[in-house]
Formats: C-alpha cells, sequence, structure tokens
C-alpha cells in the first residue's frame, strides 16, 4: 500500500535512451474486443513480424496474466476493472523500459481503456480494436464459453450478459471478417512503420 513514507525514486537511464538503443519507439499496443474475435492470435502475429524485424517487443496476454498476477480475480465487473488496472500498470513499466508492448485483453469498458492510455506519455497508447462480428465470435467459439454462457453455465460473460463497449475513435480498427490473420497483423505493423515506432528495413 502506498504511503507518505513511499518515495519514488528516479532511474538515470530514461525511456528514450533505453528505446533508441533498441533502434525503436516505445509503445502500447492494447488490442480490445470480444471474446474469439482474434485478439490473442492476431497480437501474436503482430508479435512474430516484430521479432523477425529484431524489434524488442513483449506480449501480454489475458488468459496468461490469470494464470499468475490476476489468479484471484474472477470475471464480475470490478474484478474486470482491477484486472485491467494491474495490467495497464505492468504495460506501463514495460513501455519504460523501452518496448513495443501488446496487450490482448476483451477489456471492455471505456473508462479502463481511458484509464489505461492515461498512464502513458501522449501517442504511446494505440488502442487497436479487433472487430469481429459476435456471430462470427460465437461460430468459432474455440474454448466453447459462448455456448455456455447460452445456457447460463456462465455469468457475466461480455456480449451475451456483460456489456462491450467498443472503441468509438479506435487508432487501428481491424475488421477481420474479410481478412487473413496475416492482412491483419500487417495492417498494425504498417501503422507502426507509417508512424515511425518502427523502420521499414526487415
Amino acid at each position: 500500500m502506498k504511503t507518505e513514507n513511499t518515495v519514488w525514486h528516479s532511474q538515470q537511464v530514461s525511456k528514450s535512451q533505453r528505446a533508441e538503443i533498441k533502434q525503436q519507439t516505445a509503445c502500447l499496443l492494447w488490442y480490445t474486443g470480444l471474446s474469439g474475435s482474434g485478439k490473442s492470435t492476431i497480437a501474436n502475429a503482430v508479435d512474430a513480424m516484430l521479432f523477425a524485424r529484431q524489434r524488442h517487443s513483449y506480449l501480454l496476454d489475458g488468459d496468461n496474466v490469470r494464470h499468475g498476477l490476476n489468479g484471484d480475480l474472477g470475471f464480475s465487473d470490478n474484478d474486470r476493472v482491477e484486472n485491467i488496472r494491474r495490467i495497464s500498470e505492468v504495460a506501463q513499466l514495460f513501455v519504460d523500459a523501452g518496448l513495443i508492448v501488446s496487450t490482448a485483453f476483451i477489456s471492455p469498458f471505456r473508462a479502463d481503456r481511458a484509464l489505461a492510455a492515461s498512464k502513458l506519455t501522449s501517442g504511446e497508447f494505440i488502442e487497436v480494436f479487433i472487430d469481429t462480428p459476435i456471430e462470427i465470435c460465437e461460430q468459432r467459439d474455440p474454448k466453447g464459453l459462448y455456448k455456455k454462457a447460452r445456457a447460463g453455465e456462465i455469468k457475466y460473460f461480455t456480449g451475451i450478459d456483460s456489456a462491450y463497449e467498443a472503441p468509438e475513435n479506435p487508432i487501428i480498427h481491424v475488421r477481420t471478417a474479410d481478412k487473413s490473420i496475416e492482412q491483419c497483423a500487417q495492417q498494425i505493423i504498417d501503422h507502426l512503420i507509417e508512424h515511425g515506432f518502427i523502420t521499414q528495413r526487415l
């Protein structure tokens, strides 16, 4: 718990210095979308493309984080808010280390995404809306979660009995219905190149 005896210790090496030595500009790719929309799959593809370009990146996946850091949280609205708050803090540290960070979480609430953005310097937060119609998400249903939610076996399931607030003005809008995984990932890489986060060269 933060108290009056807790002080912030400044570091001699800055975020820009860490990023410069990596020959990139640090940022946070915040993937949001319904369960089954393709967030983790596309984020993984982007991460692989960045690695192929010898860029320094890291992917924080929603399911993986719940195995450890957020393993004590459920899926109520309050727990979802705390889930995003914690990952926002972790992502901020990764960005401070000069990395290109990806987070793949449903993150259903606009206010929570805005909170994550507020922790970073202007321009570092890149909201990536993985826009997949719920009908397609239900058809995919890789974990069988929609089926369970429709049967009432899972409560507070986003898109069924818990709200998903879609981004109103995402920085990157990926419409997956008519694109391959590679095309979706390339759209994100192209944005990073166009805006100077990484260079064109492989």
